[in-house]
């Protein structure tokens, strides 16, 4: 199977880049060396350099996996359901109205560094979050709790105000607007994980990269080299410690799915959690290995449109645009890894939720839209960019095949000229937004099992809108979901959100439903399942004896 697998990339490749390549990954392992004494027991691909470890900035899944490793919170997601378990907070109570709730925090619990973690930790890391001049993008997550919105949009100064209270050096209290069924799952996120305010306070701009950084999960920062690798050291006083699997851990920050396929089959990585990063020409030889895992999960692939930009202000254009996208056609020729095309943005196995049907694939219907909005066959139409994260070392990776197929159709059907602009991860993560883009490539990937980890990203306070739309109806109906204590009627209310999302007014066009993708050897690696939310602890995940 080795030999074949190389075969095919001869076929695909020429010999002078894998000459650079080889040259290229050998400079690498020796300048890494320099750094690095002891080889790592567990590397990872984690994809591109994460933009931040700051719990509360982090956004993208490759910065989102290593703060999970070197950050917890009160709960954590299980490995093999990612349903929240006990993490740092060993028990609570839940009030009988189900908007209080009272953590008890493990005793003993410390910093990497030794210091105790207290509630007034957590009262500290909550408040920080919560505080606009933090900037979070994903300070709506802590929206259930009272106050909490007004205080991040600055319209209450003083955090006494907010739904936070220190009962005990170990026990937190939190009150909640209105019941919220899944707070636990939110408490699992690395949002809400507990960070060092000693640390923050001395050294506000550049804490995260202290040395002596102090965290409170299973690992502590050993080492983070830009464009090489992050290196992850057991902490000792995790209170979870002798159940975290591997003393040394590394992830690579490695875009380029030939880079990446090359390092895994040459046994230099043990684990790619992506389906990016596999060579798209090689992912149906791929699938039929034993050590290639597909799976299903909360993850949805879309296009963002600036809706504040023309003539996307027309939400005739954009629908003209979505209904010119033959998804099946998409899924077949490009993805192949067993993708669900969709026109709508929720996955059907939400948990107590059945989604609505978007606008499915009518180019004449199309054509008629956009000539109704002043561009008869595409006639007048000005110059848009569909913009895409790059690959590393430009290798023609998923996004890139996607933006050039969308590009096809709209020509074909609407007669449109999209131009495409890539942009490597931190600018296009910037441009993004600054809403400096006409079109551009997104994805999901749910943080907890309900519908509302989906379509509460287009409320108008969401950090993690992006399209310059905002819609008091549609604020409205998911405020009236989350006060309504029947599931039935609960669903119907967020079906008609979802519906005013993508039949009406469409600052996003869906795609397909992802279907997750893990590459390890079951024979040498354990501790790493699928789940619905595709959260995989490291500290669980080790090699077998």
């Amino acid at each position: 199977m080795r030999r074949f697998f190389f075969r095919r990339v001869r076929m695909l490749s020429t010999k002078s880049f894998y000459n650079s390549l080889f040259f290229s990954l050998l400079l690498m392992t020796m300048l890494s060396a320099c750094f690095f004494q002891e080889p790592a027991e567990l590397v990872i691909i984690n994809g591109a350099e994460p933009e931040s470890l700051d719990p509360a900035i982090v956004t993208g899944q490759p910065d989102i996996r290593a703060a999970s490793a070197l950050f917890a919170g009160l709960t954590s997601p299980n490995p093999l359901t990612g349903l929240p378990e006990p993490c740092l907070a060993e028990s609570w109570e839940i009030s009988s109205d189900a908007k209080t709730y009272t953590f008890h925090l493990r005793s003993g619990i410390r910093w990497s560094t030794g210091e105790p973690i207290t509630a007034e930790d957590f009262l500290y890391s909550w408040t920080r979050t919560l505080d606009p001049a933090t900037a979070s993008p994903y300070a709506s997550i802590l929206y259930p709790i009272v106050n909490a919105e007004e205080f991040n949009a600055g319209k209450i100064k003083s955090p006494s105000l907010l739904g936070l209270e220190v009962l005990d050096t170990n026990i937190f209290q939190v009150r909640l607007r209105l019941p919220t069924a899944y707070f636990l799952d939110l408490c699992a996120m690395p949002i809400m994980a507990v960070v060092p305010s000693f640390a923050i306070q001395s050294n506000p701009d550049q804490w995260i990269r202290s040395k002596s950084l102090p965290v409170s999960g299973p690992y502590m920062l050993g080492k983070w080299l830009l464009n090489d690798r992050i290196r992850l050291l057991k902490n000792p006083f995790y209170w979870d410690a002798p159940r975290t699997r591997c003393a040394v851990v590394d992830l690579l920050p490695i875009g380029s799915s030939v880079t990446a396929m090359n390092l895994y089959q040459q046994g230099k990585v043990d684990l790619l959690w992506d389906k990016e990063l596999i060579p798209a020409d090689l992912l149906d030889l791929m699938l039929e290995r034993p050590d290639v895992h597909p799976f299903d999960y909360l993850g949805n692939y879309f296009v963002r449109i600036n809706v504040t930009r023309s003539p996307f202000n027309d939400s005739r254009v954009r629908k003209a645009f979505s209904l010119a996208i033959d998804r099946d056609a998409l899924v077949t020729r490009v993805t192949r890894a067993g993708e669900t095309p969709s026109s709508h943005f929720t996955p059907e196995f939400c948990a107590n939720y059945t989604p609505p049907e978007g606008l499915g694939y009518n180019p004449e219907l199309a054509r008629k839209l956009l000539a109704e909005a002043g561009y008869s066959n595409g006639e007048g139409f000005p110059s848009v960019t569909y913009l895409f994260n790059a690959a590393a070392g430009g290798s023609a990776k998923i996004h890139q095949k996607i933006a050039v197929e969308l590009q096809r159709m709209w020509k074909v059907h609407l007669n449109v000229t999209v131009h495409l602009r890539q942009a490597e991860w931190k600018a296009f993560l910037s441009m993004v937004n600054n809403l400096d883009y006409d079109l551009c490539r997104a994805s999901w990937v749910g943080d907890y099992n309900d519908a509302t980890t989906f379509l509460n990203l287009f409320t108008s306070y969401s950090g993690n809108n992006r399209t310059g739309w905002a819609s008091q109806e549609y604020d409205d109906r998911l405020e009236q979901a989350e006060q309504e204590v029947s599931v039935e009627r609960r669903a119907l209310i967020l079906k008609e959100a979802e519906t005013l999302l993508v039949k009406e007014a469409l600052p996003v066009i869906p795609l397909y439903f992802y279907k997750g993708v893990l590459c390890f050897d079951t024979n040498k690696i354990e501790g790493i399942y699928p789940n619905p939310i595709d959260r995989h602890p490291i500290n669980y995940i080790g090699k077998k004896r």
